[in-house]
């Protein structure tokens, strides 16, 4: 058996998310067909995070093994002949058989976009969340702050997970260790601005099924003068969805990196 990683980019609109459904075009399940057109085997890559419907990736991780002895360029290339334009490989890597997309990974990099823009360009707007209210982004930037360390993130995830997230994977792309729990670890959480774009920039050992969503939702809300920068303290130790902001849109999410230089035993 031969056993790979895959680093995948991919403009999630046409899908219902990486994770596949009966009847509904996702990215796995796009990604698992290319591999048996190509080696003849059936098999499910494990991506390294789940994300929705709408949301993208610049940095998805996918493993699998294949007894088919294929070398690492050739696999990228075939899979990136028959693949979708909306869906490419960016590397094709032979990884250790304890190598697990999910499992194994240390820590995982969210991006999500706001553009400033009056009259947001067509060519944008599947990749933004388009504000057209003044956004205050010092405030915003206070509020970020203060989710950063380990803490219950209750407040943060959604509250009525769809029934497919239930049964396969109880939060967004957690690991093993984090999933019956709602506590995470957020190492860096800031804001940025990039011409007309405002860019909030989260660092985790795991997220909450729409946990970065929500707390862009409330960042905004913040931004906007309707909450606090000081109150974020206080609708994490409430532990209610309640008391958090709005779920922002998915389509200004991107899955940026996925980074395995952090052991799971070191955190």
């Amino acid at each position: 058996m031969s056993h790979w990683k895959l680093t995948i980019v991919y403009d999630g609109s046409p899908y219902h998310g990486w994770q596949i459904q009966p009847g509904l075009p996702t990215v796995q399940g796009v990604l698992a067909e290319a591999i048996r057109h190509i080696t003849g085997e059936t098999i499910l890559p494990q991506g390294s995070g789940r994300t929705d419907t709408g949301v993208h990736a610049l940095g998805q991780v996918a493993s699998f093994s294949l007894k088919s002895p294929i070398p690492g360029p050739n696999l990228q290339r075939a899979l990136n002949n028959l693949l979708p334009p909306s869906i490419r490989i960016l590397n094709a890597e032979a990884v250790p058989p304890d190598f697990h997309a999910r499992h194994s990974a240390g820590r995982k990099i969210y991006e999500y976009r706001i553009s400033t823009h009056a009259i947001c360009p067509p060519t944008l707007a599947r990749f933004v969340w388009n504000c057209t209210w003044p956004l205050d982004m010092e405030r915003m930037q206070e509020a970020a702050q203060h989710v950063i360390g380990t803490h219950d993130f209750t407040s943060f995830a959604a509250a009525t997970p769809d029934l497919a997230t239930r049964q396969a994977n109880e939060t967004e792309d957690s690991l093993e260790t984090q999933e019956k729990s709602s506590v995470r670890t957020i190492f860096a959480s800031s804001w940025h601005r990039e011409e007309s774009l405002l860019i909030y920039r989260v660092t985790g050992s795991g997220f909450l099924h729409h946990m970065v969503r929500n707390l862009v939702g409330t960042l905004v809300d913040v931004g906007r003068g309707r909450t606090s920068p000081d109150a974020l303290p206080g609708i994490l130790a409430a532990r209610a969805r309640p008391a958090a902001g709005p779920t922002a849109p998915p389509q200004g999410l991107f899955l940026l990196e996925v980074d395995y230089c952090f052991p799971r035993e070191s955190r």
